[in-house]
């Protein structure tokens, strides 16, 4: 067990109220309303400007040139899944500017700045883990809703959004970043800091569901 199964099985009943939470489950069988995707759409970019400003963070608080390596592969990543979101947007009738002339949600505040605050009061392994339930996160979520591949999904409503996260692309990252916190760990943490950061686990991952929630929430996001 890596210690991201530590963490996830530390925090399950938190875990399971993010990865299957009402919008995932009408997201996967295409029956989710699309005001609240576009809702989720529009703060998704504004959560990833701030999640760019953790990586560069982890740049910062790391000690090795592999573990700056993996913060600068991060940010880039972070940066270009920004661009690729605005195209989505994009299809979706949401233009750039509109975009960013969006204000932040609630939600969107509480997550992004509990990570970043985990991050600028803690150590690599701190901010690595209250990034977990978003990188590894969405890599399950993705599986999840594409178990036969994503050309099984067809013409399902929300296919592009699934098969980013499912792909293969996706799915290295989350294969990376679960051991970086193996080797972050590996470095010296006990079994009282274990505990410690199973809570910033939970409480990552009921931001997370938090965040879901706020789609559903939008305007005729609703299912009827």
């Amino acid at each position: 067990m890596d210690i991201f199964d530590r963490l996830r099985h530390a925090a399950a009943s938190d875990w399971e109220s993010y990865v299957d939470h009402a919008f995932v489950r009408q997201l996967g069988d295409g029956t989710l309303p699309q005001p609240a995707f576009r809702a989720y759409l529009v703060q998704d970019y504004l959560f990833l400007i701030q999640f760019a400003r953790a990586w560069a963070l982890a740049a910062y608080k790391s000690r090795t040139v592999a573990d700056i390596r993996a913060a600068q592969d991060g940010l880039a990543g972070i940066l270009q899944e920004t661009e690729l979101h605005v195209e989505l947007c994009g299809r979706w009738g949401i233009s750039r500017d509109a975009l960013e002339a969006t204000p932040e949600h609630q939600a969107t505040v509480a997550y992004t700045r509990f990570v970043l605050d985990c991050g600028a009061a803690g150590d690599l392994l701190d901010l690595q883990v209250a990034l977990a339930p978003c990188v590894i996160g969405y890599a399950e979520i993705g599986s999840r809703l594409a178990p036969d591949g994503v050309d099984a999904l067809g013409d399902h409503p929300y296919r592009e959004w699934i098969g980013e996260y499912a792909g293969e692309a996706y799915q290295g990252v989350a294969t990376g970043a679960r051991r970086q916190l193996d080797q972050l760990a590996a470095r010296g943490m006990t079994e009282i800091r274990f505990q410690e950061l199973a809570r910033t686990f939970a409480m990552a991952s009921r931001l997370e569901a938090d965040f879901w929630q706020m789609g559903l929430d939008a305007p005729g996001g609703a299912a009827s």
